[in-house]
């Protein structure tokens, strides 16, 4: 901690300086930086430590952006409730959570691959502009898994432990209470494999997720990170800020976003 609070200390003036010279250090040191610089901070080394240094350097190039991100996301996700609440193998929901304003996809005119799927009303305006988009550009999307209860995960887990075996179940599926899914704001898309990838569908979400709040939970090569292996088709809503902040600030990987957020937010 000391290491790293001595280089964010410097880390303002040392680049104002090399774009700007003595006068720009002057300014930097007489300009104190903005006090949540130092929350931030602190967040990044309680949850990030690893990527802590890196991060805050993108954070401290542009401050202004990273705060103007930050704070548009938690206001969306503040006033709908849990939209960007961290969720999982660490940190699971209690068995009785259930989002409140769960509605029907037999609601929207959305491709769906059965009649019992459910989302938050939260974020049924993001999708069907997502699903809209997608259509014009000729586009299907086919929504295959959406909320899922505690006991329906429960269900699932233990049928792929009973035939792979916890520890290999426990990569691809989540146990009961620790899957995005119960939150009402994630979806798997058709199908739910591999080869979602390669479908159009797959690859114009790839490019365009981001555009509608949405950003994919579990990348390639990720496991050691999130958990679980590359799922190409689970695509959870995070805010249009949000899936901005993530992008630009944490690499584009949704986890070290929401574990910053879960520190930040203490």
């Amino acid at each position: 901690m000391v290491r790293f609070w001595r280089m964010i200390a410097v880390f303002p003036i040392v680049l104002m300086a090399a774009c700007g010279g003595e006068g720009a250090e002057a300014e930097a040191k007489a300009s104190p930086p903005d006090p949540r610089l130092r929350l931030a901070a602190d967040a990044l080394e309680a949850a990030l430590p690893d990527r802590a240094a890196a991060v805050y350097a993108a954070v401290s190039a542009a401050p202004g952006r990273f705060f103007e991100l930050l704070d548009e996301a938690t206001a969306e996700a503040d006033a709908a409730g849990g939209l960007l609440a961290l969720v999982d193998k660490s940190r699971p929901l209690e068995p009785g959570y259930e989002p409140d304003d769960l509605v029907s996809l037999n609601d929207y005119p959305l491709s769906v691959t059965r009649k019992d799927l459910r989302l938050r009303k939260a974020v049924m305006a993001a999708v069907s502009e997502m699903d809209a988009a997608a259509k014009a550009d000729g586009v299907r999307l086919v929504f295959a898994s959406t909320y899922r209860s505690y006991e329906y995960q429960d269900g699932l887990f233990k049928r792929y432990a009973a035939a792979y075996g916890e520890a290999e179940a426990s990569r691809f599926s989540a146990r009961p209470g620790t899957s995005q899914h119960q939150l009402g704001t994630a979806i798997d898309f058709d199908p739910i494999d591999e080869a979602f990838a390669s479908t159009d569908a797959g690859r114009w979400m790839e490019a365009n997720a981001g555009r509608f709040g949405f950003s994919l939970s579990f990348p390639r090569g990720m496991e050691a990170v999130t958990g679980y292996i590359w799922e190409s088709w689970h695509f959870r809503y995070v805010t249009r800020a949000g899936a901005a902040l993530e992008r630009e600030f944490f690499g584009g990987v949704q986890q070290y976003m929401l574990e910053f957020l879960d520190a930040y937010s203490r």
